[in-house]
């Protein structure tokens, strides 16, 4: 892993990104690293587009802007693909991720020509097996933890664990589908 890790992530209101990011800057922390985890609203309504991002590094991170050269970009709705540059300053030698069930030549043709990776995961389908209702950022912190390698999926699991019976104190029987959610999002993530 290089020094610094650059993440761009693209949903909308209501679908968990901007908790997500904060879930992973956590994680990442709960690890030795540096981080920043933080949200970019455009009007703040359920499902206008949001943008969040996280850097995560070994050493002190010293820019505090947002990123425009990602190393990864995650997608937690594809809708998004038609409306938003979603690969804009995305690195070759990154990746993005992409919660859909179109097949990988499809998602190329969204993609405006970026030559990098490109990975996907149905989001829906391991949140309504895991879950029973319709969270996609779970699955997709689990496969970007996956794709960029940032810290083991041991470390990554044991951290969510924690971090679920904080967030979930008062609702404690939700931790096991999110646990469940994560360990079945690392297996489903596949590259296209």
């Amino acid at each position: 892993m290089s020094d610094l890790i650059e993440i761009r992530w693209h949903g909308r209101g209501g679908q968990g990104a901007k908790t997500a990011s904060l879930l992973l800057a956590d994680a990442a922390f709960n690890t030795g690293k540096y981080i920043q985890g933080f949200p970019e609203y455009g009007p703040e309504r359920m499902g206008a587009p949001i943008t969040a991002y996280n850097r995560i590094s070994d050493t002190p991170i010293t820019v505090h802007s947002n990123i425009y050269e990602p190393d990864f970009v995650v997608v937690v709705d594809d809708t998004l693909l038609d409306s938003v540059d979603v690969t804009a300053g995305l690195k070759p030698e990154g990746a993005i991720i992409i919660n859909s069930t179109k097949d990988g030549e499809e998602l190329k043709k969204s993609l405006k020509g970026y030559t990098g990776s490109v990975y996907k995961i149905d989001a829906r389908k391991v949140s309504m097996e895991t879950l029973g209702k319709y969270f996609p950022n779970t699955p997709m912190l689990a496969a970007v933890v996956k794709v960029s390698g940032i810290m083991s999926e041991e470390a990554f699991l044991e951290d969510m664990i924690g971090s679920f019976k904080h967030k979930f104190a008062k609702k404690p029987e939700v931790i096991d589908g999110n646990m469940k959610a994560l360990e079945m999002a690392l297996k489903e993530v596949t590259k296209v």
